[in-house]
C-alpha cells in the first residue's frame, strides 16, 4: 500500500510539474504573440484581397487552402529553422528579420505606386491566366502562401525573439502554440469577413423583423468600403511593420541615425502634448515614421525587385507554382 501511495505521489508530483509547464507555455505564447500583432493585423488585412473576384462557394475554400499552407508554412519549415538558427546561428536571426521587414515595404509600396501609376506594369507572378478560374484560384493560393510565408516568418521570429530564455523544448512549444493559436485568429478572422455580405444578404432577405432586414441590408452596403479600408489598412500595416523591422536592425547593425531621428520626433511630439496623451502620441509619430521610411524603403526596392529578382523569380519557377 505504501508503495502505491508514493506512486500516485510521483504521478501527483509529475501532473503539476506538467501544468505549471502548459502554463508557462501558454503564457509565454500569449507574450509573444502580442509582440508580432502588427504582423498578425497586416497578415488578416491582406488576405481577404485573394478571395475577390471568385463565386460564394469558393471562398471559405480558398480561405482554408490558405489557412492549410500557413500552418505548413509555420510547423514544418519555419518551426524547425527557428530552433536550428536560435541554437547555432542566433546572429543570423536579425538579418534574416530585416530581410522580410524589407519585403513588407517592398509589397506596401508597390501598392501604393501601382495605384498611384495603374499604367506603369510591374511583373506579378499571380498575374495570368486569367481566363482559367480553375487555374486563377490555383495561382492566388500559391501567391496568398507565398506572401503568408513572409509574413508568418516575422511572426515567429518576432514570438522567438519574445520568448524568455529557456530549452528548447520550452521554445519549441511555445513556437507551436504561437503558430496554430495565430493562424487560427487570423484565418478565422478572415473567412468571417469575407462571408460578411453573404450573412447580410441573407438577414436582408430571410430576416422577420425589419431591425434584421434592416441590418443584413446595412451589413452588404458597408462590406464594398469596408474591403476597400482593409486594403488600406493591410498596406500600411506592411509599410509600419516593415519600417518597424528595419529601423532597429540598422541600429543593432552599428547605424543609428534614421532610429535616433524618429525616436528624438517623439520624445518631442511627446513632450508638447503633456503626460495625458504623451504615451499615445509618441506611439503614434513613431509608428507613422516608422511607416514613412517603409514606403521610401519599398520604393528604392521596387526596381530590384520588379526589374531584376522578380523575371529571374519567374523564370526559375515557372509552372512550378
Amino acid at each position: 500500500m505504501s508503495g502505491l501511495i508514493a506512486l500516485l505521489d510521483d504521478v501527483a508530483g509529475i501532473a503539476k510539474v506538467a501544468a505549471a509547464s502548459i502554463d508557462d507555455v501558454a503564457g509565454q505564447a500569449a507574450k509573444a504573440g502580442a509582440k508580432a500583432a502588427g504582423a498578425v493585423i497586416d497578415d488578416a488585412a491582406v488576405t481577404p484581397k485573394y478571395v475577390q473576384g471568385f463565386r460564394a462557394d469558393r471562398e471559405l475554400p480558398i480561405v482554408g487552402k490558405i489557412a492549410w499552407g500557413s500552418i505548413k508554412n509555420k510547423l514544418i519549415i519555419l518551426l524547425p529553422v527557428a530552433m536550428l538558427l536560435s541554437s547555432f546561428a542566433p546572429w543570423a536571426i536579425a538579418p534574416l528579420l530585416m530581410l522580410g521587414g524589407g519585403y513588407l515595404c517592398f509589397e506596401g509600396a508597390e501598392k501604393i505606386w501601382h495605384a498611384l501609376f495603374p499604367q506603369d506594369h510591374t511583373w506579378d507572378h499571380a498575374e495570368h491566366d486569367e481566363g482559367d478560374p480553375t487555374h486563377l484560384e490555383e495561382a492566388k493560393v500559391a501567391g496568398a502562401i507565398k506572401t503568408d510565408f513572409i509574413l508568418s516568418a516575422e511572426i515567429m521570429t518576432i514570438a522567438l525573439s519574445a520568448i524568455p530564455p529557456s530549452n528548447i523544448y520550452m521554445k519549441t512549444a511555445t513556437l507551436a502554440v504561437v503558430a496554430v493559436g495565430i493562424t487560427v485568429a487570423v484565418y478565422g478572422s478572415v473567412a468571417l469577413i469575407v462571408k460578411a455580405d453573404d450573412l447580410g444578404l441573407l438577414m436582408s432577405s430571410k430576416g422577420r423583423l425589419g431591425v434584421t432586414r434592416a441590418t443584413g441590408r446595412g451589413i452588404v452596403k458597408a462590406m464594398p468600403g469596408f474591403m476597400k479600408l482593409l486594403t488600406v489598412v493591410g498596406t500600411a500595416a506592411m509599410l509600419w511593420v516593415g519600417g518597424k523591422i528595419v529601423v532597429p536592425g540598422l541600429r543593432e547593425m552599428g547605424w543609428s541615425p534614421i532610429y535616433d531621428v524618429i525616436k528624438e520626433a517623439a520624445k518631442s511630439a511627446s513632450h508638447a502634448v503633456g503626460e495625458g496623451a504623451a504615451g499615445i502620441v509618441g506611439w503614434a509619430v513613431t509608428a507613422g515614421l516608422d511607416g514613412v521610411f517603409g514606403f521610401l524603403l519599398g520604393l528604392l526596392l521596387i526596381p530590384l525587385a520588379t526589374r531584376v529578382i522578380g523575371p529571374i523569380w519567374g523564370a526559375v519557377f515557372k509552372g512550378r507554382a
